[in-house]
């Protein structure tokens, strides 16, 4: 039988920008402007929520924690692109790749899991807002961000190990603008089916767990709207659940764009468009959306501001 060269790379070189001078200076100037925002508005909602003592609940202890994910997703992966943009820098080390890959997972998972509880705590607030206080105390809060942390992390982990257990031998060039599992399954050329399989399985099974407690939760939310009499009421809880529901839409629309599909389907410039509305936009847009659509933040944010 013939041989095969098993040698893995000690690098990889990130190709899914355009290399061309007037486009790569303008791109480095938008998506400058677009993570300089992200961070404004993440930043200044969670320097809100802690000094608005009206702001101290379980709801926007919550948001803290997802405008802190939003700072970490671009961080992990916008940092590179700058610097592949500004200075034609595009190699990173299979080191650099791999924590990379570790730390956007882990923020992914993280998220989908954190905007499941955010959809529970939203459910007793409206279908059993007398027992709310008691059911959904600060200690219940703190128990449910630490495992919705803990949970992503290891999530991560296993994903990373069996992506960078492969081997990485025919090219060293990446078809996106960092590391992530799709492109880098494409890359391998080591036989992915079993490690794909474990891949879909577990993201299925803890992404599809999330999404039910999420879908639930709303469609008992949707029933107690519906069953209120004052028109004042409705108008009110539509308010408060309607800016998380749209994050839902938009992140859950985006991830499943970007992690349900088998590498054999793999489309380089399909993923970096889906994949630049989850780690670059939403992040953006999170803090835009709460604060049109919630009294509260809005005045707590001009109070910041």
């Amino acid at each position: 039988m013939q041989r095969v060269n098993l040698s893995t790379v000690s690098e990889f070189v990130l190709v899914g920008l355009s290399d061309a001078p007037e486009v790569r200076f303008l791109l480095f100037a938008l998506f400058l402007i677009i993570y300089l925002a992200t961070m404004a508005g993440n930043i200044t909602i969670l320097v809100a929520i802690s000094t608005e003592t009206r702001l101290h609940n379980p709801m926007y202890f919550f948001l803290g924690n997802l405008s802190l994910l939003d700072i970490l997703c671009p961080t992990v992966t916008v940092m590179k692109m700058l610097e592949a943009l500004l200075l034609e820098n595009k190699v990173i080390s299979f080191t650099g790749c791999m924590f990379q890959l570790f730390f956007l997972i882990d923020v992914v998972g993280t998220e989908i899991f954190l905007l499941a509880v955010m959809a529970y705590d939203r459910y007793v607030a409206i279908c059993h807002l007398l027992q709310y206080v008691n059911i959904i105390s600060m200690k219940l809060c703190a128990h449910l961000a630490i495992g919705t942390w803990v949970v992503g992390f290891f999530n991560s982990l296993l994903h990373t190990s069996l992506i960078f257990t492969l081997f990485f031998c025919d090219s060293n060039e990446v078809d996106q603008y960092y590391c992530d599992i799709p492109p880098m399954l494409a890359l391998s050329c080591s036989p992915t089916y079993s490690r794909e399989l474990v891949i879909l399985t577990v993201a299925g099974v803890l992404g599809s767990s999330a999404f039910v407690v999420t879908l639930i939760s709303y469609i008992y939310i949707l029933l107690a709207i519906l069953g209120m009499n004052s028109s004042e009421s409705r108008c009110k809880a539509f308010s408060t659940c309607g800016s998380h529901l749209t994050v839902v839409c938009l992140f859950y629309g985006t991830t499943i764009g970007t992690y349900v599909w088998p590498s054999s389907t793999y489309s380089p410039n399909q993923d970096r468009i889906i994949s630049m509305l989850y780690g670059i936009l939403t992040p953006l847009l999170n803090p835009i959306i709460y604060s049109l659509r919630n009294k509260e933040v809005k005045c707590a944010l001009r109070r910041v501001i």
